[in-house]
């Protein structure tokens, strides 16, 4: 599978759509919001750029995509009158894979610029804004081009299935699950930190080129907490999956060996294996490194299984689609919610954010 050519977010804006779940994520990234404008200003006060190329890196669609955006302009334009320094224009590239629906994030372009000018009686800086389609995991824009860099809930998305979890008749060693999990063998774990590897570092080399001296990165994504692999963070997720697959199976929906071909994309590092690529790469200083635990959401209409599931499953159909169709799309789910709910009421899951903010040297 080409994840490239397949792998995207659910666009436009109906139930099932990324826009429509993805609070979690936001709630996630509010938490460390504080420390997004902080670097901002940090990076604002050392350089005062006359035009600041700011990029998102993994924007996807929805109102989070334009949220980030708004809340670095507004630090900025806080801070600027306290230097004296009102000339700076903003260029701004949200990237994605071409297959992103970036028309959705298009036609909220108007409503944005409303919403900068509003209570601003001498009007706003110039911002030029458009579509950077293309894989982070190598070079995007120019030489010493970005002062900014944003990308939240990206980069635990691999460049693409691991080869090496498949022998050399194309049959997947980690059968009957999805991703690692306590049956898998150690050629698994070991398959998805060699990806990792390879691609993150490709991710800093490249941006570490694309940014000025002194610019910044803000990256937010999944971990886990020590070297075990399998927890109740972020791969129990996972594990939820492959029993709702075991299901429909069992059911007669799909074929186990449709199910052993499916391995996901994903990878959640450790704070030791982000730091020794971060050391190895050399031209970036780590300014800061925290976890975040991110905290189970309000009950409200919806159980927080059905609410995982419906986030899940926008961010996994379009890989699920192409491999299995899409009948089996809404049993698959309900599934999943039904199996996560049952697990809360046992031992609560705690999945893990890290945040790392980056300096070029």
């Amino acid at each position: 599978m080409d994840v490239e050519k397949v792998f995207h977010m659910t666009g436009g804006v109906g139930k099932t759509s990324y826009a429509k779940n993805s609070s979690l994520q936001k709630k996630a990234s509010d938490k460390v919001k504080h420390i997004i404008i902080q670097t901002v200003e940090d990076l604002y006060l050392e350089t005062t750029p006359k035009s600041i190329g700011i990029a998102d890196l993994g924007c996807s669609s929805g109102p989070n995509t334009l949220s980030v955006i708004k809340d670095i302009f507004q630090a900025i334009q806080g801070i600027s009158p306290k230097i004296k320094h009102h000339s700076t224009e903003f260029r701004v590239y949200l990237n994605d894979l071409p297959t992103n629906d970036f028309n959705s994030i298009f036609k909220a372009l108007p409503e944005f610029h409303m919403l900068l000018m509003r209570d601003r009686e001498y009007g706003v800086p110039p911002i030029f804004m458009g579509g950077y389609p293309g894989s982070f995991y190598g070079r995007l824009f120019p030489n010493s081009y970005l002062h900014f860099v944003h990308s939240s809930h990206s980069l635990h998305w691999l460049s693409r299935v691991p080869p090496a979890l498949y022998d050399e008749q194309g049959r997947s060693l980690n059968k009957g699950c999805v991703y690692i999990s306590e049956l898998s063998p150690a050629v698994v774990p070991e398959a998805y930190l060699q990806q990792f590897q390879q691609d993150f570092s490709l991710f800093l080399r490249s941006r570490s080129e694309e940014l000025v001296v002194g610019g910044r990165m803000v990256l937010i994504f999944l971990g886990r907490r020590g070297p075990e692999h399998v927890d109740r963070g972020n791969s129990f997720f996972w594990e939820i999956l492959s029993r709702s697959f075991v299901i429909l199976v069992s059911q007669g929906e799909i074929e186990q060996e449709k199910v052993d071909s499916y391995d996901v994309h994903f990878y959640a590092p450790s704070r030791e294996e982000i730091e020794e690529e971060l050391r190895k790469e050399g031209s970036l200083k780590l300014e800061r490194l925290e976890m975040v635990e991110i905290d189970k959401s309000e009950q409200a209409m919806e159980s927080y299984g059905t609410k995982v599931a419906m986030a899940v499953r926008a961010i996994q159909e379009s890989m699920i689609t192409n491999h299995f169709g899409e009948r089996i799309l809404n049993n698959l789910f309900e599934n999943y919610a039904r199996l996560l709910d049952a697990e809360m009421t046992e031992e609560d899951i705690k999945p893990i954010s890290f945040i790392l903010v980056l300096k070029k040297i």
